[in-house]
């Protein structure tokens, strides 16, 4: 897979659009994992490093074209200056901006509000995704693309927007596709993945592949919950991405087809709430209360799915810090 990488661009006193995922978990106006905001910090400190200007396209959540207070990125702005030891500009608009991104200065750091707030970063209308691009690409004259979570998706930002100005891999998305290369050409049988992070919406693509080529998928963390769902079990108030549940099925359904094993919890660990002073018990995974939301998978979940690895000669990890 051939990947025009940063160093290959390498924009130097120019001012560029970074395509970053930044789909951080916010509960009343607080960042409750900034995981992903720091890992996109390599490719803006590169940036900066070269007297850049930087304009940030992000999303947050499913909006659906409204602006939803609570998936605003205002917070996001905040935390990212604090990293970066400076200013983050924030634009509570997304189009319309042109000026104010062309003004930037060598140095400075600007973040547009939530992407999806627009309805044509998600539209099955290619005109209407391509108008949105084309007012994009105005703000800046190179592109790069280091949201690896949405890089799969057919998006304004993520798709056309990257054909219309010269445009390269950050350095996140260059680490996994480096990663997935080295393990998807000639791995080593048994061949077995452990999955886990927040979300199913940013592996699932990479699931769909992975069943042409290994022969064992355990499921953790955050996503393991849509995955639970999708074979009936109640899972109280855990994390669940119930538009994905009827592709998860499939998924599972395909794992079983290929005879590829599809490792699941057993047990969970569980809390009322996903906060630093919550306290948290484990239960079977059949038992998950309807006032308590799974964090992640059990001791006994572990040693499970530790087991299974030990026999594969091949194994990949991808947990995006859960698990």
């Amino acid at each position: 897979m051939e990947v025009k990488l940063l160093s290959d661009l390498n924009p130097q006193n120019a001012q560029v659009i970074l395509r970053c995922d930044l789909n951080v978990p916010i509960k009343d106006g607080v960042i409750t994992d900034d995981g992903r905001i720091r890992a996109s910090l390599s490719t803006i400190n590169k940036l900066l490093t070269n007297n850049c200007s930087i304009t940030i396209i992000a999303h947050l959540g499913r909006p659906k074209g409204e602006r939803k207070p609570e998936l605003s990125l205002a917070p996001v702005a905040k935390k990212l200056g604090e990293l970066l030891n400076k200013e983050v500009k924030f634009s509570p608009k997304i189009t319309g901006v042109k000026q104010l991104a062309r003004s930037l200065k060598p140095g400075e750091v600007l973040l547009l509000e939530n992407i999806r707030y627009e309805n044509s970063e998600t539209s099955k209308d290619e005109t209407e995704r391509n108008e949105l691009a084309t007012e994009l690409s105005s703000y800046g004259d190179f592109y790069i693309g280091d949201g690896f979570g949405a890089v799969h998706r057919k998006h304004a930002s993520v798709f056309e927007l990257a054909k219309l100005l010269p445009h390269a891999a950050g350095d996140l998305i260059s680490a996994e596709v480096l990663i997935l290369e080295k393990l998807t050409l000639k791995p080593e049988r048994p061949y077995g993945v452990v999955l886990g992070g927040a979300k199913v919406s940013d592996k699932i693509a990479v699931i769909s592949n992975l069943l042409e080529k290994v022969d064992l998928i355990a499921i953790g963390g955050g996503m393991v919950f849509t995955f639970l769902a999708a074979t009936g079990k109640e899972v109280g108030k855990s994390l669940v991405e119930p538009d994905l549940i009827p592709l998860v099925k499939e998924l599972m359904e395909r794992a079983q087809n290929k005879g590829v094993t599809f490792l699941l919890p057993t047990d969970i660990v569980v809390a009322p709430e996903f906060s630093e002073g919550a306290t948290p018990t484990i239960v079977d995974v059949s038992a998950i209360p309807v006032d308590q939301m799974g964090l992640d998978i059990g001791p006994q979940s572990a040693k499970l799915f530790a087991d299974e690895i030990i026999k594969c000669n091949c194994f990949l990890e991808w947990t995006n810090g859960c698990l």
